[in-house]
């Protein structure tokens, strides 16, 4: 793989259990090995404010959805300070969610277009270069889930995954820089899939 040649803000997204961690690790070891810096991050983030989130999505916490999507959206916006550092700093982000996230998930429960509008009007918010989709089906998410044998989220549910994929893929039909990739296959068909988007 060759070098980045100019920093870039890219997002994995997905379903759960559609395999972000795994391809954010090749994705980081082969732009590495390209000799492009990274700079690895997620939401929720490490702040207070996102430790709070994640207080809510294990269910310790009670939130409505749209004081959830008020904590991501702020959680977000703070985040993007570090964003912004690493880019001008020479650093090609690697993101684990954003506010596609946000739209899909909190967005299902409450107003999405008022959430839509929340952040992507928001100037502290940047637009990423690429968002890559790994699209999964619910069965298959479930069964990924059961096998790692953690503690689920409020939001890992057949139903509830169903619902928030349908709102994934008719948000990504709005947004610019996406790409879906089938998140079925192996591993390493999947992030050929990655390297090839990527690379365009």
């Amino acid at each position: 793989m060759k070098p980045e040649k100019s920093p870039r803000f890219i997002v994995f997204e997905g379903i759960d259990g559609a395999g972000k961690t795994t391809q954010l690790d090749r994705l980081e070891k082969a732009l590495t090995e390209a000799g492009t810096p990274v700079f690895r991050t997620a939401e929720p983030t490490s702040s207070d404010t996102g430790k709070l989130l994640r207080r809510a999505l294990s269910g310790e916490l009670q939130k409505t959805p749209s004081e959830l999507a008020l904590l991501f959206t702020l959680d977000r916006a703070e985040h993007n300070r570090e964003i912004e550092k690493a880019l001008a700093d020479g650093k090609t982000v690697l993101c684990d969610r954003y506010y596609y996230s946000t739209i899909a998930y909190q967005g299902n429960a409450t107003d999405p277009e008022w959430v839509r509008r929340m952040n992507l009007d928001c100037p502290a918010i940047r637009t990423p270069d690429l968002c890559v989709f790994l699209d999964l089906m619910p069965d298959e998410s479930i069964k990924r889930i059961s096998a790692r044998g953690e503690a689920t989220e409020i939001y890992e549910t057949k139903a509830q995954l169903t619902k928030i994929r349908d709102n994934f893929l008719n948000t990504l039909k709005t947004l610019p820089n996406v790409r879906i990739i089938d998140a079925s296959g192996s591993p390493a068909e999947v992030h050929e899939a990655i390297l090839g988007a990527v690379g365009e």
